[in-house]
């Protein structure tokens, strides 16, 4: 995959085709528990154009959360019942969370959903975010909004595996060190599949 020459059409394109997925225990399938309860859950990846080139808003989760506390994410969470869909989901918490009017975003497809190690299955959603744009945030969620260079974070040579304890044994996971930022976990393998689906002939 050429990382510098991501564009838009073919970014589309690449979110068509079979479903696969992709779980936090990819790396360690032994440690998945059986037949977990998933809940549903969606989260927006929102690209945006920055001179030539496509760069990612994330965000900083707040440090008082209950399910992944100061990791760097996208925009999302849980389907609530009056949510439309699991698009109207994404597009309802990055409204919340970062103060994206949903009226901004150019929908471009979904693509394979992730299990999460706290039961989600996050279903991720691409979206073009039209027109100008300065984040608001909820700081009873998220304590930074920043953004990164698409290519950068899909260019399989940034792609890490580190591991560390948790529940008293080791566990490996994907990381994308940005900076500053710590890109890990579910986001980071959401990235890798967005990848992969790039790379694709």
């Amino acid at each position: 995959m050429d990382v510098h020459r991501i564009n838009i059409d073919r970014i589309a394109r690449a979110l068509h085709g079979p479903l696969v997925g992709s779980s936090d225990y990819d790396l360690d399938p032994t440690t998945r528990p059986d037949a977990p309860m998933l809940r549903p859950a969606s989260v927006l990846v929102p690209l945006i154009e920055r001179g030539a080139g496509l760069h990612v808003v994330l965000t900083r989760r707040a440090a008082r959360l209950a399910h992944h506390p100061g990791q760097v994410a996208f925009p999302g969470g849980k389907q609530d019942p009056a949510d439309a869909d699991a698009c109207a989901t994404a597009l309802r918490e990055a409204e919340e969370e970062i103060g994206l009017p949903r009226t901004q975003v150019e929908i471009l497809g979904s693509f394979d959903a992730h299990e999460t190690v706290t039961q989600f299955l996050m279903t991720p959603f691409v979206g073009l975010v039209t027109g100008p744009f300065e984040p608001v945030m909820d700081p009873a969620e998220v304590e930074e909004v920043f953004e990164a260079p698409l290519a950068f974070l899909l260019d399989p040579t940034r792609l890490q595996v580190h591991r560390r304890r948790w529940n008293g044994r080791w566990r490996q996971y994907y990381a994308i060190p940005y900076g500053p930022h710590y890109v890990w976990g579910a986001t980071a393998r959401i990235l890798k599949t967005l990848a992969d689906r790039l790379g694709e002939p």
